[in-house]
């Protein structure tokens, strides 16, 4: 029986990675040894960076919920509360878009929670 020789698919794994290297500068996309690690290293920070984003994202919501209560007369944590209290189910994306785009829809939750608290 004939050895079959590995290049086709040495071949293939390397235009694999060089093609995930499109557009990166220099040897990045032209050596396979280099193109291998920046690509290595782009997904590895591509994936942390999925984690990354929903964090922001709550972050980002968080303030502007806070900034929102705040011109109600309530801290973010007691606006929180007093919904909780009042059993309002809102998640922050929600509550969020409602503070930028519905300030009277909000400022009558703010008022629901102010009155739960007191």
């Amino acid at each position: 029986m004939a050895r079959i020789k590995g290049g086709l698919n040495a071949k293939k794994k390397h235009n694999r990675v060089l093609k995930l290297a499109k557009g990166y500068r220099g040897a990045r996309s032209k050596q396979y040894r280099v193109a291998k690690q920046s690509v290595m290293r782009a997904l590895t920070s591509s994936y942390a960076g999925r984690k990354q984003r929903k964090r922001q994202f709550r972050q980002l919501w968080i303030a502007r919920i806070n900034a929102a209560a705040r011109m109600n007369g309530l801290s973010y944590s007691k606006f929180m509360y007093g919904l909780k209290l009042a059993n309002i189910d809102l998640n922050r994306k929600v509550l969020a878009d409602m503070a930028i785009n519905d300030a009277e829809g909000f400022a009558t939750l703010a008022e629901l929670a102010k009155s739960k608290i007191a």
